[in-house]
């Protein structure tokens, strides 16, 4: 955790001279907060919050320095958004954001950056569950207390969050077991129980709560996401447990 907390360090100061007055506050979420972290495999969640919009000159200089600390992070590297302070209490979703950088997008910002700056922009409604971690877990590693800026997200808005990353599971469960198996877990134990839990909490939910006939594929994939291994799945068995989940959840 020490190359983590200095990439960090790193990660706020850099902020505070580029967005100088204009920075509201720099939020961890995601495993970093919730007692799961990989370094192999765990992404670093930010969350940028400034008072107002930014002009592109001032994001291409955060770009050049996100990606710049982006080649010390570990493999999935890192995960940010920034929003305007205005979208975060009242909450509005589908949510607005600034600014958006994760891995996937690297090579396009390096290609045309200025492309990327111009069009990296919209709503989001993967940040209904950002906010709600950063609301209930997260960490402030500067700027306003969590609570002064942050007003709670409404639960219609995080479980269509957490729902629409999961909704094509029945399709999609090979791409990606380990992700989809656990996430499944942690959704259906919001449409049950309203907990908002991180993915190994959520497999280890499923373990006492999903049918004993998945529990070697929710086992796999708790010691895949915490360890260094890799799984032969039963392909079969994933795309059974995906719809019985789905259909659990829809219940």
């Amino acid at each position: 955790m020490d190359a983590l907390n200095d990439l960090l360090k790193s990660f706020v100061t850099q902020s505070q001279k580029i967005l100088g007055y204009n920075l509201i506050g720099i939020y961890l979420h995601g495993s970093a907060v919730m007692g799961c972290y990989n370094e192999k495999k765990s992404d670093i969640d930010l969350l940028v919050v400034v008072e107002e919009a930014i002009p592109d000159n001032i994001k291409h200089r955060f770009m050049d320095m996100v990606v710049e600390l982006n080649t010390y992070a570990h493999p999935k590297g890192i995960e940010l958004s920034i929003v305007k302070r205005g979208v975060c209490n009242p909450f509005v979703y589908p949510t607005p954001f600034e600014l958006h950088f994760s891995i996937a997008h690297l090579e396009w910002y390096k290609t045309n950056p200025w492309d990327y700056i111009d069009k990296m922009k919209g709503t989001d409604k993967d940040l209904a569950a950002h906010f709600t971690i950063i609301y209930h877990r997260g960490r402030c590693l500067y700027g306003n207390d969590i609570k002064d800026v942050f007003g709670a997200v409404r639960k219609q808005d995080y479980f269509d969050s957490i729902w629409s990353d999961i909704e094509e599971a029945e399709t999609e469960i090979m791409e990606d077991p380990t992700y989809i198996i656990l996430n499944l877990c942690r959704v259906l134990a919001y449409k049950k129980e309203e907990l908002i839990l991180s993915k190994e909490e959520g497999g280890k939910w499923g373990m006492r709560n999903v049918p004993e006939k998945y529990q070697t594929l929710i086992v796999q994939a708790l010691d895949e996401y915490l360890s260094d291994k890799s799984t032969e799945w039963a392909e079969n068995n994933a795309h059974e447990y995906a719809a019985y989940m789905i259909t659990q959840i829809r219940n």
